[in-house]
């Protein structure tokens, strides 16, 4: 039985970002993140038998008559998207499409949209299966034994009989993440993945846990809507990156769980990676209060680089509001932490919230333009708020009637325009400060200081693709549709 996991081309206004982003966006200038649960159902299915095809095409940037020829000429049983809220339509109108030329085929559907909405695309759409919950890998490999060896189908999958749309109830994240078999790399071709922070080369990602421990910020849809956080075990990721730097000489990694792992688990993680004395540099996402002046030493020590920070909002009241548990004063606290243990620090800033002021937005820009002139963060990064069904935040939304547009207008929701309504900005406002808060970045003191620090060739590389990213994203926010 062959199955085909494919990101197939999408129509819009730049590249789409798909693979576990969890913000969607259109870039002029790029990255492409690896798609860590989809490449570990790839490597599971193919543990297990099944003849699996890896296509990420938007990666590739195929043409979409290239990869309907690629798909047709495959001739698979089986092909899977992960969909987001702003594409889920045209990945409707792909499904009708392929079905007409390759006849018999299986469809599948999976993501935080159709996690959050399944029965809409169950009646909009062709589609065979949709998967609900973060798991695609097991129960990709349900749906494929329950074809071929009459299997029960496990919870939160929904499908069609007789016509009839039917589901197997509640997904459950019970999975135990220890037994996947670790990410074939070959087969989900690794090199086509990486971002502009990365600075050694070769550099890859792994992905330990799913997603996050705090799991409550009302705007983040893999935790509100998948908030069992489950981890491998420090051993695990130990042995894979012993592996990745035997097998392929890696050099630098991105750990893509949603916050990595802490207490005990880091402190093991750490000692291990100590042991080992590898000459290789790590990055992961964490929370500034998380973040102490006894894990942030042993971090360092154990070839941490960079830490990414959720800085959202340096207004008190709405990171209140977004329940993430952290107060403003923790957030220069732990840049001042990070940064005096030698760890890097990205940023990444969210503007439009629909209750904020133009006030409160600038009070955010001013706060990240003082931590990057303090030479207190390294890199940040700005996003237009958008409200995802499934989420607190678009129930609220809903609730008292924030939203410019209507429930099913999925394509706006793409972080081209803003998707609120605003006490005293307009949407051409918000965008602006985005674009501001990117400018923030080319203030003489700052570069001045990033060019001193410049002392290897990887430096200078890093530094020329950290500015291509910034020119990328100001051109990204340049383009606010109505």
């Amino acid at each position: 039985m062959k199955i085909m996991i494919s990101y197939p081309p999408l129509a819009g206004e730049g590249t789409p970002t798909l693979g576990q982003n969890r913000q969607f966006q259109w870039f002029h200038n790029p990255s492409f993140i690896y798609p860590m649960v989809p490449a570990s159902a790839a490597t599971l299915l193919k543990s297990k038998g099944y003849d699996v095809v890896w296509d990420d095409s938007i990666a590739l940037k195929r043409s979409f008559d290239e990869w309907e020829k690629l798909a047709v000429a495959g001739k698979p049983d089986f092909i899977a998207f992960e969909t987001k809220t702003p594409v889920v339509k045209q990945h409707w109108a792909i499904i009708e499409k392929i079905k007409e030329k390759i006849p018999g085929v299986k469809t599948i559907l999976m993501g935080d949209h159709v996690t959050a909405m399944p029965e809409e695309t169950m009646k909009n759409s062709k589609v065979d299966f949709v998967l609900t919950g973060g798991d695609y890998d097991f129960l990709l490999l349900n749906i494929l034994e329950y074809t071929e060896k009459k299997a029960d189908l496990e919870p939160g999958i929904w499908y069609r009989e007789n016509n009839e749309i039917k589901n197997t109830g509640k997904f459950r994240l019970e999975h135990d993440l220890n037994t996947l078999p670790l990410i074939d790399r070959e087969l989900t071709n690794w090199k086509q993945y990486g971002e502009k922070f990365f600075k050694y080369s070769p550099y890859t990602y792994t992905m330990v846990g799913r997603d996050c421990p705090w799991a409550k910020c009302t705007f983040c849809s893999w935790t509100t809507l998948f908030p069992a956080f489950r981890t491998r075990t420090p051993e695990s990721l130990l042995a894979e990156i012993d592996m990745l730097v035997k097998k392929y000489g890696i050099r630098e990694i991105f750990d893509d769980t949603g916050t990595f792992p802490r207490g005990e688990w880091l402190k093991k993680f750490c000692n291990g990676m100590i042991e080992r004395n590898y000459r290789i540099s790590l990055m992961g996402n964490f929370r500034f209060d998380y973040i102490n002046e006894t894990v942030a030493p042993l971090m360092k020590k154990a070839g941490f680089r960079l830490l990414k920070f959720g800085l959202e909002s340096g207004n008190q009241a709405t990171l209140d509001r977004l329940c993430k548990g952290t107060k403003v004063e923790d957030i220069e606290k732990g840049c001042k932490i990070a940064k005096d243990a030698g760890l890097g620090v990205h940023l990444t800033i969210m503007v439009g919230y629909p209750w904020e002021t133009r006030a409160d937005a600038m009070r955010t820009y001013d706060l990240a333009k003082k931590l990057l002139d303090k030479g207190l963060a390294d890199m940040l990064q700005a996003t237009v708020v958008i409200a995802y069904p499934g989420t607190p935040l678009y129930a609220q939304a809903v609730e008292n009637n924030w939203l410019r547009f209507a429930p099913g207008e999925w394509e706006k929701f793409d972080m081209t325009r803003p998707v609120f309504k605003f006490p005293d900005m307009e949407p051409a406002d918000v965008m602006k400060i985005c674009d501001d808060i990117y400018k923030s970045f080319m203030t003489p003191k700052f570069m001045m200081r990033q060019i001193l620090s410049m002392r290897t060739w990887e430096d200078f590389t890093f530094m020329f693709k950290a500015g291509q990213a910034v020119l990328g994203h100001i051109m990204d926010f340049k383009r606010e549709k109505k």
